[in-house]
């Protein structure tokens, strides 16, 4: 498996990519993430997410052991080549504490 010339220019910054994973049907932002080459490759190869975990120095796929998988139906890269936007299909909730979005936590504002 070689990794795709035409992606490396998301590397040129950092060995890690921030990749935010928004879900197509209900239009949340459902998490960040980060991926490394193999990451990236393991994801286009299988159409599902792949990530590399920063605190267990390790590869992981969203879903694998919860089943809350995330097909990916596309994936775009930022102006700078330097993040990610994922959109997925969800099946169950993104976040390991059981909520549906990571982004739970409201510190500001009237919404």
């Amino acid at each position: 498996m070689s990794f795709d010339a035409n992606l490396e220019r998301f590397f040129q910054k950092d060995d890690l990519i921030p990749a935010i994973v928004f879900e197509q049907n209900t239009k949340t932002v459902l998490m960040l993430a980060y991926m490394n080459r193999e990451s990236l490759q393991k994801t286009l190869e299988t159409g599902y997410t792949w990530f590399w975990s920063r605190s267990r120095q390790e590869l992981w796929n969203k879903g694998a052991t919860s089943g809350h998988l995330q097909r990916v139906v596309s994936i775009y890269g930022d102006c700078d080549s330097d993040t990610l936007l994922v959109n997925v299909e969800q099946v169950g909730v993104a976040c390991h504490t059981g909520a549906y979005s990571c982004f739970f936590d409201k510190i500001y504002g009237e919404n």
